[in-house]
């Protein structure tokens, strides 16, 4: 009796921490970057545009800082600035006002990679806190995305990125590489199933005399349209969109009733960057070095003969 009542306790305890990881086990996000992780196997599409553009339909500017030529196996930043006015709010997936949300996205040449902890400085580390940046996918590790995160202390993201070193890797080279990068701020209109999000203006189902309007359950206003056959079509909006129509207005199939919500968009820019050999550079500096020295040569030889003109003119 002693044995069962021990396994039964033992099983009531097991079943207890299955229903706490069923219950607090952190869930799947189904947010920026993930859809289009899980959607696109490249974020870069053959045109030149990046995924991103496909549910963030907006077009904002996005700006970008890279230094143009960095040596082999070196650490360093590269910047996306996402420029929005921090004012304004947008609709979150449960109606409600929000502050905006940013992600980012950069593709970088094979060989590049996101720089290791190890390796950046105090400086970099503190730049880098808050922010969580990972590869795109674990065979992908140039390419690499970040967010959703907070827009208002976020609106500059900074990437370390590790350069490659061309005398471990073969198939880099010393020559210009493109960089490309793409940014988004607040909520898409479109999931990448093509379902669209409620950050999306709505518009009349048909044609025809608004009727009514009406708050329903205090979350959505019913709309009744009566087209000039007869035929009532009635449509539901949430009530966090404001209206811009009024009960008797005539309206027109697919026009705007509501504000358009929504505040953010996605941009994207590129720019180049040069793998330098230290050779080339040490090269350089000895070519440059020569020339200084030679002009100097130059210079202190014809004062020299100066000297010698102006002896022989003395005598």
């Amino acid at each position: 009796m002693n044995r069962i009542f021990k396994n039964t306790k033992l099983s009531l305890v097991l079943l207890t921490c299955f229903s706490s990881l069923l219950f607090f086990a952190p869930a799947k996000t189904l947010a920026f970057p993930i859809y289009a992780q899980e959607a696109y196997k490249n974020p870069r599409e053959a045109n030149g545009r990046i995924v991103c553009a496909n549910c963030h339909l907006a077009a904002k500017p996005t700006e970008f800082e890279a230094p143009t030529a960095v040596l082999p196996n070196s650490v360093f930043e590269t910047v996306v600035g996402i420029p929005y006015d921090t004012t304004k709010q947008q609709i979150l997936g449960s109606g409600k006002r929000g502050g905006l949300n940013v992600g980012a996205v950069m593709v970088l040449p094979e060989g590049f990679k996101l720089a290791p902890k190890d390796r950046m400085d105090p400086e970099l580390k503190k730049k880098m806190k808050g922010i969580y940046i990972t590869p795109y996918s674990p065979t992908q590790e140039n390419m690499l995305v970040v967010g959703p995160i907070d827009g208002a202390k976020h609106q500059e993201i900074t990437f370390p990125i590790l350069s490659p070193d061309p005398e471990k890797d073969k198939n880099v080279f010393f020559v210009k590489y493109p960089i490309y990068v793409g940014a988004n701020r607040g909520r898409g209109q479109v999931y990448p199933a093509g379902d669209k999000t409620n950050n999306n203006m709505f518009t009349a189902v048909a044609s025809g005399k608004v009727n009514e309007i009406k708050l329903v359950n205090d979350k959505d206003y019913e709309i009744s349209i009566t087209a000039p056959t007869g035929e009532t079509k009635t449509q539901t909006v949430p009530k966090d969109l404001a209206l811009t129509i009024k009960s008797n207005q005539v309206v027109q199939a697919d026009q705007p009733i509501t504000e358009n919500p929504n505040v953010g968009g996605f941009g994207q820019a590129e720019t180049e960057i040069v793998l330098q050999s230290p050779a080339r550079i040490y090269g350089y500096l000895a070519f440059v070095v020569s020339i200084i020295i030679t002009q100097t040569m130059f210079v202190l030889k014809k004062k020299q003969f100066e000297k010698v003109q102006v002896a022989e003119l003395d005598f």
